[in-house]
């Protein structure tokens, strides 16, 4: 609506602008063929008059003593050339005829003699003014040609600028009276009428699939708006049944996945402890004398798979549920350096950039990300490999962030293996349930943080680690 009346606003200002020059340039033609008719009509009367003969070298002295009457009379400037287009005389008292006194110009003769009406008005702009100048011929009794006529007549608009600028003035104030109007109309229909369309709206934005969403009870201004309300309600019913449907779904099938992940890990520590066991039920022989070191060593073969499989129930316990983050300040510096030093491998090296950097972290989550991203890196360099190589780098960088980066010159991960690195139970391990990195990943992005890594194929792969520095 405000958009239309400042439109109309310019395109009536535009239309008025143009039908002001329309009628000043109309108002100007018609007021020089005025004052040029009554200025012909005057020289044909001084010429039926004069007691000269009519000819064209006699017109300066037919208006020798008349030319100034007639310039006084219709206050306007006259001039009158021969038919080659020399002055002959003029109204302006200051001009003099001589060889200097500019002639017509070719063309302007040729336009005069051409035209039906023996006349040709030229129009110049000087200093910004334009200027009419109309040349005529001008004729004795027989119409013969005697002489041109030139009427010089500049243009003033001051009349029209002024209206013009009045108007414009009383225009503006209208359309302002108008535009504070309608600024109060828009005002009144957002805040009152539009009120319900914008809770529908605001009620909207905040409808996700992954919360429970409340519906909309408002008394309907109209019945679009009623019907409007009901779809979304509908729409909620249905966003809810169909998330508990998925949520339902997405459980079912990751207690599947967990439960043939588990049960073929276990399977594989009792495959060895059934023949273990069957071995020694075949071979048991209870006079023998290497009786007690044959107990003990299948005693220790026992124990060794029972460890497996418990380690095997404690992954998945702490895959499954993490613990609760117990956020201290600490030194993150520090704490990295310290998890190191449960590795005795002399080739693990470190750097920092500053002495401290302080954030809010759980240290054992903290340990935990250190610690599995090391026995990954020592794991991936192959034992023939010198010199062997593993990097820990902690810097912060310019956006609050501090990077902890760990990189090894072992054999790399291959391109096809890449997008899978962080799923669980994927691994390129010959032991090991593919948990790890699983679990990191989990508690980097519990704290807002990222991990990512860059590899190459048998030269190795840096792991860098970003966590929000919390607190300071």
């Amino acid at each position: 609506m405000i958009l239309l009346i400042v439109v109309a606003s310019i395109l009536l200002a535009s239309i008025s602008i143009i039908q002001f020059k329309n009628e000043a340039k109309e108002y100007h033609q018609e007021r020089l063929e005025n004052k040029e008719n009554a200025i012909t009509e005057h020289i044909n009367y001084v010429l039926s008059t004069t007691t000269y003969p009519l000819t064209t070298r006699n017109l300066p002295l037919i208006f020798k003593d008349r030319i100034h009457e007639l310039s006084d009379i219709h206050n306007l400037e006259i001039n009158i050339y021969g038919l080659d287009g020399k002055l002959l005389i003029s109204s302006k008292s200051s001009f003099s005829i001589d060889s200097v006194a500019p002639p017509i110009p070719p063309f302007v003769l040729k336009l005069v003699q051409s035209s039906i009406e023996k006349r040709y008005v030229d129009i110049k702009s000087v200093d910004g003014m334009k200027n009419r100048s109309s040349y005529s011929q001008i004729k004795d009794d027989k119409f013969k040609p005697l002489g041109i006529l030139n009427i010089p007549y500049v243009e003033d608009d001051g009349f029209y600028e002024k209206e013009l600028k009045s108007f414009l003035i009383r225009l503006g104030q209208v359309y302002g009276f108008t535009l504070v109007i309608a600024f109060g109309l828009a005002y009144f229909l957002s805040t009152y009428i539009t009120q319900t369309l914008k809770t529908i709206s605001e009620r909207i934005h905040e409808t996700s699939f992954m919360q429970k969403n409340q519906k909309i009870y408002l008394k309907a201004n109209s019945k679009e708006i009623d019907s409007l309300i009901k779809a979304y309600n509908g729409m909620v019913d249905e966003l809810e049944q169909s998330a508990v449907k998925l949520a339902q779904s997405e459980r079912e099938e990751a207690w599947r996945e967990m439960a043939k992940q588990v049960a073929h890990e276990i399977k594989n520590p009792l495959t060895p402890m059934r023949l273990t066991v069957q071995s020694f039920q075949r071979k048991f022989d209870a006079n023998d004398p290497d009786l007690k070191q044959k107990l003990n060593d299948f005693s220790q073969t026992l124990i060794q798979q029972i460890d497996t499989m418990s380690a095997v129930a404690s992954a998945f316990s702490n895959f499954a549920s993490m613990p609760a983050q117990q956020n201290e300040t600490l030194n993150v510096v520090q704490v990295v350096e310290l998890a190191l030093d449960i590795f005795n491998e002399d080739f693990i090296s470190f750097e920092s950039s500053e002495e401290e950097i302080i954030s809010e972290i759980d240290r054992t989550q903290l340990i935990r990300i250190i610690t599995n991203l090391v026995k990954n890196a020592i794991q991936a360099i192959p034992e023939n490999r010198e010199p062997k190589m593993v990097a820990v780098k902690v810097e912060r960088d310019n956006k609050h962030n501090v990077l902890i980066s760990v990189r090894d010159n072992g054999y790399g991960i291959e391109p096809f293996n890449s997008p899978h690195i962080f799923e669980p139970k994927f691994t390129t391990k010959t032991s090991g349930m593919g948990l790890g990195l699983g679990i990191i990943k989990n508690i980097i992005e519990n704290y807002k943080g990222s991990i990512t890594f860059e590899t190459e194929p048998e030269k190795g792969t840096v792991f860098t680690v970003c966590l929000p520095i919390i607190g300071k």
